[in-house]
């Protein structure tokens, strides 16, 4: 991985996550460009290798063996990885629209998305169909159809739309793993009945005669029925039509006919072709826009058309590579010649493949074995990634980014020695643009805030009530500043609601890297809209803040809350007899020194982080509704840390069920891998609290107890009688693994309140 010792002076963004940016993202992490910065946004972390994808649905390999984990990825190599959709492209404003995020600027950009499917032309297909592309979303229908057939009695019958390579491709695959699946319920495989309906007077046209006859006599022999000159007009649940007016009784209709370009690229303005693909030159730049890049499924070569096949997508990724730095480099750009013959092995669902060149046709379980050792030697470049150095190489003459010379001149200012004290801030100019679009909720009781800047905010508390205070700041421990804006915002509030405050007010204070104005600018705005978005939901108002240059982002707020003093809820209440209440999970500490090591999965990460944005506003709102007598929230002491700063001032012990304490997915592997948070050590002095530790100490979740949390859950003590009903409710407010994890005792004579049990 990457560390950025460079300002940024360009961006390329990278749109989906398709097998030629995966490339592109390996090739930056071998040779990165000082002063450039990468960045993915792609909707799921986990992408499917589309051949070994047939694999997985017969069975053959497990899901993390044809899946490239994302996150990890792009952390290896040094670019930001945005978990979104993408909805549009601002070409003017050199911007990405995204559906859950402020829009994303770039210099480059470059589209992976593969292609979307087109069931709108045929009645019924939305609704009814089971659309394979794009591949990244097909696992979970696919699941779906495996649950449909184990509850199924009787007979199932599937028909897949589409004779290409894809569509035969994975019949087979579908019809190995379900007759596998039925004889281990102990039932018929007979049962299956499937159909291929394909609307040419050949199927798999773009393979040769031999390779036809072929796979003529693999479905046959497998009892596939093979529509042709075919054409499905109407698709309904639990049956389908075709144009020569027969209907058919179908269970499962997988369609796999040639799919079409994403809808939102149709108002980018670039030139598409008939498919709604982008029409690109051989240097893989759009014919419309030089700024614009696009290869795989989504992009069509106007000199060399080529089938929609993985290995265009893949053997793209260097080339497309090459063309991305040299774009910002200010260089020529060279040019993609696609293969005009290409090498298919198409497997048949049962360790048997069928391969085909050009005139060339050859088939046997060798060649499967050749095509499984292909693949696998593919997904190792992604899953077995080699330790890099860490450092980016200063700014060479032959190898600097291409700047205009207003930009020059901001780049020479952001790589000179930087000031210190308020020389430090960042420019009146830039934090006017990024906080314009900004709209902190409005309240009653800010008299002066950001609507009205002045020296300082002001605001009234009302008479009777109390103030509450409390800060936190951190640097990013992701690289999705948007998200980090969000979860910096709740990690701030949670001491608020902890207490049973209403939080009034919030101060920022922020440190960003420096770098062009531009770039700075981009920055703050999506993580100042991360935060201001989380704000507001909570009716806090942010109403001023302080911002730095550093070398690495972080951001904290001083936030104000107001409250009833006869209401406080503090840490000291807690009494013998309460149960003990966690809202959330464990293991962020573990998880993101993990992530850190490119050993953590990315959708550990995913976990963890939703768990991390979820607010405990309506958490803390439950407890005092079934009485709570104390509560915190769990930070960065960990549970073990932040429980003893509640049973020592209460003047009670405690007893914690290790197996009752929810955990976040991945969090065991990590620790037990011996994965641990830099702070882990320090929270380990705590264990001198803990009596009869021996035995409890080899439990799995024991470390966890030390484990450091970002935005944590809230930790309670309620009356034991009310336990049952408030995790319940908490769970009906969205707090899934909220669970009692202990009890309270009197206090004994031992200097160890802290009590494990296995």
């Amino acid at each position: 991985m990457q560390t950025p010792a460079q300002p940024v002076l360009r961006d390329i963004v990278l749109v989906g996550g398709g097998h030629s940016h995966v490339g592109v993202l390996r090739r930056f992490a071998m040779k990165p460009i000082p002063g450039v910065r990468l960045t993915l946004i792609c909707r799921d972390t986990d992408t499917p290798y589309s051949g070994m994808l047939p694999g997985y649905v017969a069975g053959h390999y497990a899901f993390d063996q044809v899946h490239i984990d994302l996150s990890r990825l792009a952390h290896f190599a040094g670019a930001r990885f945005l978990r979104d959709e993408v909805t549009g492209l601002d070409r003017d404003g050199r911007r990405v629209f995204c559906r859950q995020r402020p829009p994303v600027a770039y210099d480059v950009v470059s589209v992976n998305i593969g292609s979307a499917p087109r069931l709108d032309s045929v009645d019924g297909a939305e609704a009814y169909a089971v659309p394979v592309k794009p591949i990244d979303q097909f696992n979970q229908r696919w699941q779906a159809v495996l649950e449909r057939i184990k509850a199924h009695r009787g007979r199932f019958v599937i028909a897949v739309v589409g004779g290409g390579a894809g569509g035969v491709e994975l019949l087979l695959a579908v019809q190995y793993r379900l007759a596998a699946e039925l004889i281990a319920l102990g039932r018929n495989p007979a049962d299956l009945e499937l159909h291929i309906f394909h609307g040419a007077g050949e199927f798999l046209p773009t393979h040769n005669a031999a390779v036809r006859k072929k796979f003529h006599r693999v479905l046959a022999n497998r009892g596939v029925q093979l529509h042709l000159n075919t054409h499905v007009t109407r698709v309904s649940a639990g049956s389908l039509q075709t144009d020569q007016g027969e209907a058919f009784c179908v269970d499962e209709v997988l369609w796999v006919t040639q799919a079409g370009g994403q809808a939102w690229l149709a108002a980018t303005g670039l030139a598409l072709d008939d498919s709604g693909f982008i029409l690109v030159k051989d240097t893989l730049q759009s014919i419309t826009d030089a700024r614009v890049f696009a290869a795989g499924d989504v992009a069509t070569l106007v000199n060399a058309p080529r089938e929609k096949a993985g290995v265009f997508a893949v053997r793209q990724g260097p080339p497309l590579a090459e063309n991305l730095r040299r774009s910002v480099l200010g260089k020529p750009l060279r040019r993609y010649h696609p293969q005009r013959r290409w090498l298919a092995l198409i497997s048949t669902g049962d360790r048997f493949a069928i391969g085909s060149r050009g005139p060339l046709a050859f088939s046997g379980r060798w060649v499967w074995r050749w095509k499984d050792l292909i693949d696998r030697r593919f997904m190792r470049r992604f899953s077995e990634l080699p330790t890099m150095a860490g450092v980016t190489q200063p700014l060479r003459s032959r190898n600097e980014v291409a700047l205009n010379a207003d930009e020059q001149g901001q780049a020479i200012s952001a790589l000179a020695m930087r000031c210190g004290g308020c020389g430090a801030k960042v420019g009146s100019t830039v934090l006017t643009r990024a906080l314009a679009g900004l709209r902190p909720v409005e309240r009653d009781d800010v008299l002066l805030g950001l609507h009205a800047p002045d020296d300082a905010a002001v605001v009234r508390i009302a008479p009777g009530m109390a103030a509450v205070h409390t800060v936190d700041f951190f640097r990013a421990f992701i690289d999705d500043p948007y998200l980090f804006g969000k979860i910096a915002a709740n990690h701030a509030l949670g001491d608020i609601f902890a207490m049973g405050a209403e939080a009034q007010s919030a101060t920022a204070i922020a440190t960003v890297p420096y770098g062009l104005e531009s770039k700075v600018e981009a920055l703050l705005l999506q993580m100042m809209t991360g935060a201001v978005e989380v704000l507001n939901q909570s009716g806090c108002a942010l109403v001023g803040g302080h911002t730095g240059e550093g070398q690495e982002l972080a951001l904290g707020f001083a936030v104000n809350g107001i409250i009833d003093p006869k209401a406080v809820l503090s840490k000291s209440g807690m009494s013998p007899g309460d149960a003990l209440i966690l809202t959330k999970p464990l293991g962020t500490g573990t998880l993101f020194a993990a992530h850190a090591q490119l050993r953590a999965k990315g959708r550990w990460l995913d976990t963890a982080l939703e768990s991390m944005v979820q607010s405990s506003e309506q958490a803390a709102t439950c407890l005092r509704l079934f009485g709570a007598t104390a509560c915190t929230d769990v930070t960065g002491f960990g549970l073990l840390g932040h429980l003893l700063e509640m049973t020592r001032p209460s003047k009670v012990d405690a007893y914690l069920d290790l197996a009752a304490i929810p955990v976040l997915p991945g969090a065991l592997e990590t620790a037990a891998a011996g994965i641990l948070s830099s702070l882990q050590s320090a929270n380990l002095r705590l264990r001198s609290a803990i009596r009869n530790q021996a035995g409890a100490a080899t439990h799995p979740v024991y470390p966890l107890l030390f484990d450091p949390q970002t935005a944590g859950g809230l930790l309670a003590s309620v009356p034991q009688e009310k336990a049952i009903a408030c995790i319940a409710a908490l769970r009906e407010r969205g707090y899934s693994c909220a669970t009692v994890i202990g009890r309270v005792a009197e206090q004994s004579s031992e200097p160890q309140p802290i009590i494990l049990n296995r």
